[in-house]
């Protein structure tokens, strides 16, 4: 674990859209996980003068805050303009596709690139392609899939950054340097960009992709880390800082193997930046076949990684009293679960009471909010994970089927109203569906593969103070 130094000084905030400031400044709520923290005196002018576009200043207890607070994804940094720009080698992985690569490289010049042949059916066409575009080539022997190949690309490099592009991308001019300035943060070991689609897509599973490929992250800025609203990012596109990655990727790993190293980074203690400002495009899968295979080999990342990550990958997140209360919403007893609910916010306003003016507000707000989104993760894990065991309890237990049908449709006709794809809700919700079932096949297949249940079973907490902070200026 490293030491995380303070934010610093010339850098400047900006708050997540999930921040909200109650008790006149004295209390913060928002990030993710969703959280409540309480400010110290001292530390309320603070968060004034950075709302008001102030630097974060001088000072080691302000630099400590500004760094808590955008570890919990309640504020984010914003680099100072001016900002030193290290220099970065390109690497991109391929295996044939030299046609995809040549595209790739058409958008990687004036960058150092090394061009790194994955044991390459036709070496020779790969060898034209990074010749014709000035790229060196490394060539290795066999084939050791996407992890070995960067990591043979990053042993070669020299400078202080290393970007991965893969050959199936279309990297923009000027995306590298878009993202440099995160690096005048000594905490930050990777950058990413956002990956959108190639083009808006044709056919109904084409359009999907650009509206929700697994790959894209969404539209908010974010730390990554575990727990975060942008818990990984994708190896597609993305820069890291060589001293920070060691050694690499997994190698072992031929899916997963970028999430394996994100979440290595944020345990040691590194920051890692999501910036959907910049962006890069890829090719995504759009015939059914290839589709839905590429959603079941996503699922099978699940089980190696819950076991080189323990606890970190659970079928769901979530208050055990949330979940019982959803438990028994849908064993027809609504009322039941209405009760629990409402008794786990009384009990979370008198631990407010305390020192909290309105507690019975700010109770509603967390308990509420937390057993709302409980209800919609849980819904979504029916089909994501659990469709397996849904299936049998729903012949078995007749009255169980309209419950569970409402349950495992309602998450995808939520998120359609939230993003409204130009899609129609009916094929758009049928093919978001497919989505979680094939990767609930790879999730079940990697479990019997590694010997574990670990990515099937939810991860459950029963205090009712979770998520409070307690107050915090890094200065008392």
């Amino acid at each position: 674990m490293i030491d995380v130094p303070p934010l610093p000084a010339d850098f400047r905030l900006h708050p997540d859209p999930s921040l909200g400031i109650r008790q006149d400044g004295r209390v913060l709520l928002g990030g993710a996980p969703y959280r409540l923290m309480r400010l110290t005196a001292r530390a309320v002018p603070m968060i004034g003068a950075w709302l008001d576009g102030k630097p974060v200043g001088a000072g080691r207890s302000a630099g400590l805050l500004a760094r808590r607070l955008v570890q919990a994804g309640m504020m984010h940094p914003v680099p100072p303009s001016d900002a030193t720009r290290p220099s970065v080698t390109v690497v991109v992985p391929v295996r044939d596709r030299s046609e995809q690569l040549a595209r790739c490289l058409s958008g990687c010049r004036g960058t150092e690139v090394i061009v790194v042949d994955d044991g390459s059916a036709d070496p020779a066409a790969v060898a034209e392609v990074a010749r014709a575009a000035g790229a060196r080539l490394v060539r290795r022997a066999s084939n050791g899939g996407p992890a070995a190949a960067r990591n043979t690309g990053l042993a070669c490099a020299t400078t202080e950054l290393v970007a991965f592009v893969d050959s199936d991308c279309l990297p923009r001019p000027g995306w590298i340097d878009a993202l440099l300035p995160h690096f005048a943060d000594p905490a930050v070991a990777a950058v990413a960009p956002r990956i959108v689609a190639d083009g808006p897509g044709s056919g109904l599973l084409g359009r999907y992709e650009a509206e929700r490929s697994a790959l894209d992250m969404g539209p908010a800025e974010s730390i990554v880390r575990p727990g975060a609203a942008v818990p990984y990012v994708p190896s597609a596109a993305l820069i890291v800082r060589r001293s920070a990655a060691g050694t690499g990727f997994d190698a072992t790993l031929r899916v997963g193997e970028d999430v394996d190293l994100m979440w290595r980074l944020a345990a040691e203690g590194h920051h890692v930046r999501y910036d959907p400002s910049v962006s890069v495009a890829h090719q995504h899968r759009t015939r059914p076949r290839q589709w839905l295979a590429q959603r079941v080999q996503y699922g099978t990342s699940a089980a190696p990684l819950s076991v080189r990550h323990p606890g970190l990958l659970p079928a769901a997140s979530m208050a055990g009293w949330s979940a019982a209360a959803w438990g028994l919403v849908l064993a027809r007893r609504p009322v039941a679960g209405a009760l629990l609910a409402a008794g786990t916010t009384a009990l979370l306003a008198r631990k407010l009471s305390i020192w909290c003016d309105r507690p019975w507000t700010m109770a509603a707000r967390l308990s509420g909010g937390g057993t709302l989104r409980a209800g919609e993760q849980l819904g979504r894990t029916l089909t994501r994970t659990w469709w397996p065991l849904v299936l049998p309890v729903a012949a078995a237990v007749p009255r169980s089927r309209l419950p569970l049908a409402a349950a495992t449709v309602l998450p995808a006709l939520l998120e359609y109203r939230r993003s409204r794809p130009g899609t129609p809700v009916v094929p758009w919700a049928a093919i978001r569906l497919a989505d979680d079932v094939a990767y609930s096949v790879g999730v079940w297949r990697g479990c019997l593969r590694e010997r574990t249940t670990a990515p099937l079973l939810p991860r459950l907490w029963w205090s009712s103070a979770d998520g409070i902070t307690p107050p915090t200026s890094q200065s008392d």
